[in-house]
């Protein structure tokens, strides 16, 4: 009996595949409606254009399987390529391994499924008629979808772990399993062998000492490298989202060192992790108890009259309410200058996170905040669904299908590094800033009981986005350009939200695009920028010192632990290894 025998009879006629199609279609409409249902809204279809896209779809199905059939089927040498301009052909990291195109049925798997993702998400796109917010609630609840179903991500349809079974003997099966049960324990996906890295000495290791503390943070003053120092010292407050070792890094990577080096003095924020005796913190307690106090602390210690400071992600969020309450009191000048991180303050473009905070999601951050914080692992959870295909997927299939080992990579071990947030802090952060936008409204929120404008800061600013940015959107962060008055520097990064930041001058990456004049809109901006290879560090360093160019000797307190604020402990500190 030859090849021919054993496959033929099972190969599908033409007639098979019309219905196979025809299935498909009704099932992805049974989907797309069901993904609707959930906010309490039909589908509102144009009859036309759906009918369209239907017929689309089974027209390329059709042809799919009938270039199938006609160059053999499973037993053709070569695969018949989809043509180029069919979203089967389409490039896809997933399916790099040669075998999903060289191999009949793998290649056939891939058209398939490349196929029925376009048809989805074109007919999530066809709902008209519902609100917006609902519909990119959709569209994102169908990529989300056609992602988990990917072949790749099951071992019988996905070449690499078939190939890897069969010549492991099923040991890497196995081996995912173990991993799969470890994470389902810890309650959290692994994406590295945190075994490799240890706080304050490969990561987080740049000397210092912690030299103020308070039930919110610890303050870490870091030591000079050189002989002088900028006058004006600068504070860093990390989000409290996430542990603050992420601008400090394995020492090549740290913004921290870096700018150590560079002649400033740093002070850095290392913010605790929430737990039940925080349940009664809110956003006023951030500002006033966290960034207000930071800074008094320094301009106490080394006498000076004012400081620079960088705020990232909901820091710069918090760091642009400090500095409207600072000049609402008439102390505008306790702050040289402001530096946003990936920051944003008006939240009506802030991407695919808005879609979290419906009342529905809030009744569920609820129910998770019972003891009065939030478990940091749902937060990364949420943001590792803004990217699933390359924080959950990805791992899926390398750690538990694959059973490959975990790679050493300090990034991955800060991302899974997770911070509790209080209950009252966040569900008022997702409330009043991302769904109601009320941060934008001259005196709709007040900070100890002082209505907050940001149209009346006019401290020089220098503003970083990310243009891959998948937390804080590009056209997001431009719009703290249009609400504070002060000079203003833009500068848009390649690469996203933490790359595009961490990016160190010595690693030769990306780029970044900036203009000599303030421009007056995004689109002004992008077609007036001119681009720059590499780190954008040292552009932000040529700014700081373009405000103050003063230097001082180093010596007294400009010594951590030397001034009246003592050395509590080395840094990193306790803070940041509390779970």
């Amino acid at each position: 009996m030859d090849k021919t025998d054993v496959l033929e009879p099972h190969l599908p006629s033409l007639g098979d595949m019309q219905q196979w199609t025809q299935v498909i279609g009704r099932a992805q409409q049974l989907l797309l409606e069901q993904a609707a249902g959930a906010t309490g809204q039909t589908l509102p279809f144009d009859p036309a254009l759906f009918a369209r896209i239907q017929t689309g779809f089974a027209d390329e199905g059709l042809a799919l399987w009938q270039r199938f059939l006609d160059s053999g089927g499973l037993l053709r040498d070569q695969p018949d390529p989809a043509p180029a301009d069919s979203p089967a052909a389409r490039k896809d990291r997933r399916f790099a391994d040669p075998a999903w195109t060289e191999h009949p049925f793998y290649d056939m798997i891939r058209q398939s499924y490349l196929l029925l993702s376009d048809y989805m998400m074109k007919m999530a796109d066809a709902v008209d008629g519902v609100d917006p917010r609902q519909k990119a609630k959709l569209r994102f609840a169908t990529t989300g979808l056609l992602d988990a179903i990917a072949p790749s991500n099951f071992p019988f349809t996905n070449p690499q772990v078939v190939a890897k079974t069969i010549e492991s003997g099923g040991e890497n099966l196995v081996k995912g399993i173990k991993h799969m049960l470890a994470d389902l324990e810890k309650g959290q996906l692994t994406h590295t062998d945190g075994t490799q890295f240890e706080l304050g000495r490969n990561i987080a290791s740049t000397p210092g000492k912690v030299i103020h503390e308070t039930p919110l943070y610890q303050l870490i003053h870091y030591a000079p490298s050189t002989e002088t120092v900028l006058e004006t010292p600068l504070i860093i407050f990390p989000p409290w989202i996430n542990r603050f070792y992420i601008l400090d890094l394995s020492p090549e990577k740290s913004f921290v060192k870096w700018a150590v080096d560079q002649g400033i003095s740093v002070f850095l924020v290392s913010w605790k992790s929430a737990d039940a005796s925080m349940k009664d913190m809110v956003w006023d307690d951030y500002i006033l108890k966290g960034q207000v106090d930071a800074i008094d602390t320094v301009r106490d210690l080394l006498k000076v009259k004012s400081v620079h400071t960088i705020g990232y992600c909901v820091a710069g969020t918090t760091l642009a309410a400090t500095l409207a309450l600072l000049a609402a009191r008439g102390e505008a000048e306790k702050v040289a200058s402001a530096t946003f991180f990936t920051a944003q303050v008006d939240f009506s473009q802030a991407g695919d996170l808005t879609l979290f905070v419906d009342d529905e999601q809030m009744k569920m951050v609820d129910r998770l905040s019972s003891k009065g914080f939030l478990d940091g692992r749902y937060m990364a959870a949420t943001f590792n669904l803004l990217r699933g295909r390359d924080l959950i997927w990805n791992y899926v299939v390398n750690n538990y299908l694959l059973g490959m080992d975990y790679p050493p990579f300090d990034l991955l071990y800060w991302n899974g590094d997770t911070t509790n947030l209080p209950a009252r802090w966040h569900r008022d952060y997702l409330t009043q800033l991302y769904r109601d936008n009320l941060l934008v409204v001259p005196g709709a929120i007040s900070v100890d009981g002082t209505p907050i404008d940001l149209t009346k800061v006019q401290t020089p600013a220098y503003v970083q986005a990310g243009r891959e940015d998948h937390i804080a959107p590009l056209e997001s962060v431009w719009k703290l350009t249009e609400n504070l008055s002060g000079p203003i520097r833009f500068l848009l990064a390649g690469s996203g939200h933490i790359a595009g930041v961490v990016n160190p001058p010595a690693a030769g990456k990306y780029q970044y695009w900036a203009c000599d004049e303030r421009m007056p809109t995004l689109d002004a901006f992008l077609a007036a920028a001119k681009e720059t290879k590499g780190s954008w560090w040292p552009d932000w360093r040529v700014w700081i010192e373009s405000l103050d160019s003063r230097q001082v000797p180093v010596k007294g307190a400009r010594v951590p632990g030397k001034g009246k604020s003592k050395a509590i402990e080395d840094a990193p500190g306790r803070y940041v290894k509390a779970r």
